[in-house]
């Protein structure tokens, strides 16, 4: 009879042991879940919930998820609607990007302006207005000049860059009023937005098949529209008796106060490379682009083929994003800036061997090689960006946050154009 309890309960005490080591495989798996959960909630909790929200509208699904079916619906929209040639495209995305070279007035306006008694509620619901008349004209028009294409794109960028300056500035505030989470919330932000940019270009390709690029921009209405929700629902104090007779004023202080931050060395001198650094690294995406879908020179990529492209790469910017919160957000700036700008550089040659097909030669096909291209570039890109967003997010004085975070991100936008 003992024998026959022993070999009953040996099962069980094999059962147990295998338990023993499931639950730390359980445990690893709940912490991965449970750390972002309590992330964002001691997040809402310091900030508030809608702040939180209002990140996650404009990184997260404005840019992230809307910002990446508009940039590959506009690729193939002027590729195969409106039929204009690589070097051509390349200017025009370069006259889209304008609103956002301009966000210095933006962030001015949110500012010294407040409009029914709130610096920016009213913006948002504005911004969401603006995207969504834009959207519906180039989803509802079939033949639209290519003039008035333009600038209907470019009033839905001028939306998404005004949306982009009011949150900066909530960001920039919060920082000011709690300076150990500044690197937690630039942390949220590129979160966000990789996040964001990977379900975006996810589901790009699929939906430039089946709506077509005019089609993808009717969807582009839901993320606009979300902005005039955020508008509502965001906790902002009230202004009482604001006194508009001195805007003008407020519009002299406001640029006193600049110049005298700008003149310091601590602050021209990261505006300095933050320009640089861009301006010297060529813009060709748009000719890439060209070159990926060509059937004859290039590799003949299809519209699925380029969204999941994109969305793979994507994590790669996720992936810096991650780093950067767990690994390297208390590093100097300097060592962090100069080993990813090395990477960058170097990154950048890859485009290189690719074009040369020097990936065919050492057997790597062209798909799994613009994965590598792009996922680097991508994860470099942002490990650079993200020590400069927290920096930036620091120096704002108080009182106009928005306009000098808009005007330090400006340059960001015009060394992009300049290598455009």
């Amino acid at each position: 009879m003992q024998e026959e309890e022993t070999k009953e309960q040996e099962p069980f005490g094999e059962s147990r042991e295998e338990n023993e080591q499931i639950q730390p495989r359980k445990g690893v798996i709940w912490g991965c879940v449970c750390i972002p959960m309590d992330w964002f909630r001691m997040l809402s909790r310091e900030m508030h919930w809608s702040f939180v929200f209002g990140v996650v509208v404009v990184y997260g699904i404005s840019q992230g998820v809307g910002g990446s079916l508009a940039g590959v619906g506009t690729k193939y929209y002027m590729k195969d609607v409106q039929k204009v040639q690589p070097s051509e495209a390349q200017v025009y995305a370069g006259i889209t990007s304008i609103p956002w070279i301009v966000k210095p007035l933006w962030g001015l306006l949110t500012d010294v302006i407040p409009v029914f008694g709130y610096r920016r509620r009213p913006y948002f619901v504005f911004a969401g207005f603006l995207g969504v008349i834009a959207m519906l004209l180039l989803s509802l028009h079939e033949n639209l000049h290519l003039v008035l294409a333009l600038l209907s794109l470019t009033a839905g960028s001028a939306g998404a860059a005004i949306a982009d300056v009011t949150i900066d500035a909530c960001v920039a505030q919060n920082s000011i009023s709690h300076p150990s989470l500044a690197a937690d919330m630039q942390s949220l932000c590129a979160f966000s937005s990789s996040v964001g940019a990977l379900l975006g270009f996810s589901i790009s390709g699929i939906f430039v098949h089946l709506l077509g690029p005019m089609g993808v921009f009717g969807l582009m209405t839901i993320p606009s529209g979300l902005l005039i929700l955020l508008g509502f629902l965001l906790d902002e104090p009230y202004m009482h008796d604001f006194s508009y007779r001195q805007v003008n004023q407020k519009f002299v202080d406001a640029g006193k106060a600049m110049w005298t931050t700008l003149k310091s060395e601590s602050v021209w001198r990261p505006c300095l490379y933050m320009y640089l650094s861009l301006a010297l690294s060529l813009n060709i995406l748009e000719g890439m682009f060209y070159w990926y879908t060509d059937s004859k020179g290039g590799p003949s990529f299809s519209e699925e083929s380029v969204g999941f492209i994109l969305s793979i790469s994507s994590m790669g910017s996720l992936l810096g994003a991650i780093l950067y919160q767990y690994a390297l957000k208390d590093y100097a700036f300097r060592d962090v800036l100069f080993w990813t700008q090395l990477l960058y550089s170097l990154s950048g040659m890859l485009d290189l061997v690719l074009v040369l097909r020097w990936n065919l030669h050492f057997g790597i096909p062209d798909y799994f090689f613009v994965v590598i291209v792009e996922s680097v570039a991508q994860m470099t890109s942002r490990l650079k960006w993200m020590p400069m967003l927290v920096l930036s997010s620091k120096l704002c004085p108080s009182g106009i946050e928005g306009t000098f975070f808009a005007l330090l991100m400006s340059i960001d936008n015009v060394g992009s154009l300049s290598s455009s």
